[in-house]
């Protein structure tokens, strides 16, 4: 008897708050219908499909034409996934719905569902219009059912949605730390590494003799070997070249290049090509253990957001973020985002759970401003490694490489290596690789078009000329400047 008493309003239970008051005041339909069509209707819109025409809320005449036109308009694929959405088109739909006796009797009631019906169409192609591409990138970058509508609405007008917007665009054109953000970690055997088999035969196997092969190229730059004649005046000896500032040796000179008489320094160049030496007797090697490659743990993200780093740098910081939060949320890892510029200013979020949509948004709506403290980002991510749930992870630094790291927190650095495994992984956002880069980074990944990712008002061209040929200048020219950490990174260096 209770039970009864309580019908058809116990179904109220099974909807959204903010369904309760349009699922009852509608005019339109029958109450117990109603509130049962509701419920349907927003199951079937969040799973992205139409609902069945006989959800009709007990007035097939009317919601028939709405019914179509929430197809027409394609509204069920936007509110996939997206609960928020659906309860908006609901709530809609059932507004417009109780318009209809709003306009009788100065129209007849197949009027008044044309009216309503084409009011409801006009709406929400406004409302949709761009919504797809947004929510495209929403639903890559978090789990948006816990949003409300209004938050979701307000996120979509912001100024850190549209920098999250722009930075995704730039994303596109990084397809390789794209990559390496899905290399980051050490929780799984990577998919690309060798088959136990292979690795350990090619282990075992023992190594090909090689033999140098010498091949001599007569007067071009190389060796000097010897005197000769020549008329080439960029190869003749200072004995020779003095003449020309004489008023009569200078005659000579003159008839010695004629005839091609002046003494010239002569020169060679020697390539040496290594080849396998068939003949040669095979050497055995021992066997060394290689480490097995492991990939997609979690990440640790730290962001120069420095001074320094505004403009271009910026946009590609922001770019590598969203590429961290949208491979956590993707494949289910922790990523930890640790933006860092002056002294006292650090901005710690978690990327992985619920709020890590926030948290990008907290990053893109930060400006880019003071100086740069390396050792406080770099101690938090020591600290987190040492946590159980983050033994797995690798650091990835993205920065200009303008800092320096002071001895005692590059020893820490160095135990939580040797004790987790720890790598740490640069990307190098300038022109050069700075000492401070080199000795904190394992590896460094160099965006060597960084310039090409300016805004249009900060001289942007889409170019990306680069002035510099190498990232390694400091290695090149300054080779003594460099300390033993940050040598390790000149032996086998490539481009």
């Amino acid at each position: 008897m209770a039970a009864d008493l309580d019908r058809p309003y116990d179904q109220l239970q099974a909807l959204p708050r903010s369904l309760w008051l349009p699922s009852l005041i509608t005019s339109a339909g029958e109450r117990g219908q109603r509130l049962a069509d509701a419920r349907l209707w927003l199951d079937r819109l969040t799973a992205g499909v139409l609902p069945p025409a006989d959800a009709d809320f007990g007035d097939a005449a009317a919601s028939v034409p709405l019914r179509r036109v929430v197809g027409e308009l394609g509204l069920p694929s936007l509110a996939r996934g997206v609960p928020a959405l659906a309860e908006q088109v609901l709530r809609t739909l059932l507004w417009h719905l109780d318009r209809i006796v709003d306009h009788q009797p100065r129209l007849s009631r197949d009027e008044a569902i044309a009216r309503i019906t084409e009011a409801f169409r006009s709406e929400w192609t406004l409302e949709s219009a761009g919504l797809e591409e947004h929510l495209a990138l929403l639903r890559s970058l978090g789990d948006l059912g816990h949003m409300r509508w209004d938050e979701l609405h307000g996120q979509l007008h912001s100024r850190s949605w549209q920098a999250a917007r722009r930075a995704s665009e730039w994303l596109q054109q990084l397809p390789a730390l794209v990559a390496l953000i899905r290399r980051l970690g050490r929780a799984e055997r990577s998919a690309t590494a060798a088959a136990p088999q292979s690795r350990e035969s090619a282990r075992h196997a023992p190594p090909q003799a090689l033999r140098a092969i010498e091949t001599r190229l007569p007067d071009a730059p190389g060796e000097i070997v010897g005197v000769r004649f020549s008329s080439r005046p960029e190869r003749m000896l200072a004995s020779e070249a003095v003449m020309l500032r004489h008023p009569v040796l200078k005659k000579l000179w003159r008839a010695r290049h004629a005839e091609a008489r002046l003494l010239s320094w002569e020169t060679q160049a020697v390539l040496t090509d290594w080849r396998a030496d068939p003949q040669a007797p095979t050497r055995r090697r021992a066997a060394q253990a290689e480490p097995e490659p492991l990939e997609r743990g979690p990440i640790i993200l730290c962001l120069d957001t420095s001074g320094s780093m505004r403009g271009a740098p910026e946009n590609i910081a922001k770019a590598v973020a969203i590429a961290a939060l949208r491979a956590a949320h993707e494949q289910g890892r922790d990523c930890k985002l640790i933006a860092f510029g002056g002294p006292n200013e650090v901005l710690e979020r978690d990327l992985g759970g619920g709020g890590g949509l926030q948290g990008l948004l907290d990053l893109m709506g930060q400006s880019f401003d003071g100086g740069t403290d390396i050792q406080t980002p770099i101690e938090r991510a020591i600290e987190r490694v040492h946590e159980a749930h983050w033994h797995h992870a690798d650091v990835l630094l993205v920065s200009d490489g303008e800092f320096g790291c002071v001895p005692h927190t590059l020893q820490r650095l160095d135990e939580a290596q040797a004790r987790f495994g720890l790598r740490v992984q640069g990307v190098l956002v300038g022109d050069r690789e700075t000492i401070g880069l080199l000795e904190v980074c394992d590896d460094i990944h160099w965006v060597r078009d960084w310039r090409r990712y300016a805004d249009a008002a900060e001289g942007g061209d889409s170019r990306g000329f680069s002035p510099v040929h190498s990232k390694s200048l400091t290695a090149l020219y300054f080779p003594n400047a460099l300390s033993p950490r940050a040598a390790r990174h000149a032996t086998g260096k490539t481009e």
